[in-house]
């Protein structure tokens, strides 16, 4: 289908927590497809806190594409997004959720959908990323942090994961420096607790978007995006 890439297929990137670097990777990953030909989009269901923040718009910037992303819904409360939608008293429907990530991936050859902070994060009418995840019927990658504290939480989002039958395509340590014992040991750990690839994301300054993009190919293995042969 593409350089390097055998047949890939829509994921999540889903995150151990807020915070971790989902943009990153998601921009990296989307960025890193579409220069190999693949028809790539970015797929944000919910964004809090815009402005400022606006994960779309970055992926938007790393792959310097307006097709790279879109973002169903924008809410200005820094807050999960039922909450958010709550507080700024506008309707927000997990079915409207569902029905435009649905919509947006099928408009592109590959659709990332990118999670809103951890799994448990709740969406709307009790729904939260989890369900999302699991009704959309697409693979997850793992963000997570590097240091102390991650195989809890990497080992506890993946059970998560397993539990409602979505596949783990692998995880992505960010911010990776090798600083501390627990850092240096964490990789090989996680992979022999949770048996998926493990990779290491070193600290990137982000002086530009398309740093993402320039960090994601020189340091993770393509094997980190769910392909069709794979499931």
């Amino acid at each position: 289908m593409s350089d390097g890439f055998d047949d890939p297929t829509d994921f999540a990137v889903v995150g151990t927590d807020t915070g971790v670097g989902k943009t990153i990777v998601t921009a990296g990953l989307v960025g890193w497809l579409r220069e190999a030909g693949v028809d790539a989009r970015a797929v944000k269901p919910s964004q809090t806190g815009h402005p400022p923040d606006d994960d779309a718009d970055f992926v938007v910037r790393a792959c310097g594409d307006d097709e790279a992303a879109t973002c169903l819904r924008r809410l200005e409360p820094a807050l999960a997004p039922a909450v958010a939608a709550e507080r700024a008293d506008v309707d927000l429907s997990y079915e409207s959720i569902l029905s435009g990530c649905r919509d947006a991936m099928a408009d592109a050859e590959v659709g990332v959908v990118e999670g809103i902070g951890g799994l448990r994060v709740p969406l709307a009418d009790g729904r939260e990323v989890v369900d999302l995840v699991a009704d959309l019927d697409v693979p997850a990658l793992v963000v997570a942090r590097s240091g102390l504290g991650t195989l809890n939480h990497t080992a506890l989002t993946v059970e998560a994961l397993r539990a409602r039958d979505v596949p783990v395509s692998g995880v992505v340590l960010n911010e990776y420096d090798g600083a501390s014992t627990a850092e240096r040991t964490n990789p090989d750990v996680l992979h022999e607790m949770l048996d998926v690839s493990v990779e290491q994301l070193p600290s990137l300054t982000i002086d530009s978007p398309t740093v993402a993009v320039d960090g994601i190919s020189e340091h993770v293995a393509r094997s980190v995006v769910p392909t069709k042969s794979r499931l």
